[in-house]
């Protein structure tokens, strides 16, 4: 029996119209995520990763941002024919998110305790004083010490890894069904970057609630994912389960940035790095979006897009010459 998705997102396109042109943000994107599992969504800066989740929980400015097509279906109901009121509800409280920098998502002038009970009071038929209960709870059980005092205290107080761990637990504050983190641990070193996401997936287990994991940094993508969707210039590259994606990477995009990591198990001089970058947005390539960055290109790439394909099962790619990645794959095995 098919296991019931809990999001799932159907040729989602978001597109921006500025004086310069459109901008296809997100152009045709698939996949789903099911409930109790985390959901790794990775690329490079300028792919439509963010655009993505704020596309899920509606909050693309408009203009000159809009959702063009496609459907955002949650526990089967399309959030893109709801209401600004009825996503009010929804958001918080069913779908969290915890943003990129939490020092420019507190507000500094509310103490930490003010800013977590405000969705609780929100979306619970509770007491300020329940709330604020909750509050200092929550704290504790994101592993924040003396929340009873932190609880009083205002952003600027806190600690970067504090902060992010005050996000959480404002994101979890009202029991949420899917809690979105885009680029959850980007501003924190390394030692707390490896706290905050034991934290969440302890959270995960314990609150019993699906992830959406948005990152450019594989490295956190193998510590937290089940799944792996691979964006590149709004597109999904590649869409399969994490063990696969590590062990065979079928698209050139995904080995680029395999290659781009440093390895315990591989003595190199220096890293390999993809040439070029992620084109504009307001001027793709015609063809397949990779093609002036990839080392198989030909003139089949640059002038037809390939559509996403299942090569096996589960595993997903939109690449024309998946099969002679294999090839260059053994070669660089055999150096």
């Amino acid at each position: 029996m098919d296991r019931k998705k809990l999001l799932e997102l159907k040729n989602l396109k978001t597109h921006f119209f500025t004086e310069e042109g459109v901008v296809k943000a997100v152009d045709g994107v698939n996949f789903e995520i099911y409930p109790g599992e985390t959901l790794g969504v990775v690329g490079e800066s300028g792919c439509g990763k963010s655009v993505t989740s704020l596309s899920i929980m509606r909050l693309i400015e408009s203009p000159p941002g809009k959702i063009v097509e496609g459907e955002i279906l949650f526990n089967d109901k399309d959030l893109t024919k709801l209401r600004q009121a009825e996503m009010r509800k929804i958001r918080g409280n069913d779908i969290s998110m915890i943003f990129q920098e939490p020092m420019t998502s507190l507000n500094p002038v509310y103490t930490i305790g003010d800013q977590i009970s405000e969705a609780i009071l929100i979306h619970k038929d509770v007491s300020k004083k329940e709330a604020m209960e909750q509050s200092v709870d929550m704290l504790r059980k994101v592993g924040i010490p003396l929340p009873e005092q932190r609880v009083n205290e205002f952003p600027h107080q806190l600690s970067g890894g504090m902060r992010q761990r005050v996000m959480i637990a404002m994101a979890l504050s009202c029991d949420p069904q899917l809690l979105i983190a885009d680029e959850p641990t980007t501003a924190l070193d390394v030692t707390i970057q490896a706290q905050i996401l034991e934290l969440m997936n302890g959270l995960k287990d314990k609150f019993d609630m699906s992830i959406m994991m948005i990152t450019h940094d594989l490295g956190v993508i193998a510590e937290v994912a089940d799944r792996v969707a691979v964006m590149y210039a709004g597109k999904i590259v590649e869409y399969t389960d994490v063990n696969t994606l590590f062990k065979d990477p079928k698209h050139p995009y995904t080995w680029g940035l395999m290659g781009s990591i440093p390895r315990l198990d591989k003595e190199v001089d220096r890293l390999i790095a993809i040439p070029g970058m992620v084109p504009n947005p307001l001027d793709f390539p015609a063809g397949c979006k990779y093609h002036t960055r990839c080392v198989l290109a030909d003139s089949k790439c640059k002038n037809n897009e390939p559509d996403i394909m299942e090569v096996e099962d589960g595993h997903k790619v939109r690449c024309w010459y998946h099969e002679k990645l294999e090839e260059l794959k053994k070669e660089e095995a055999s150096a």
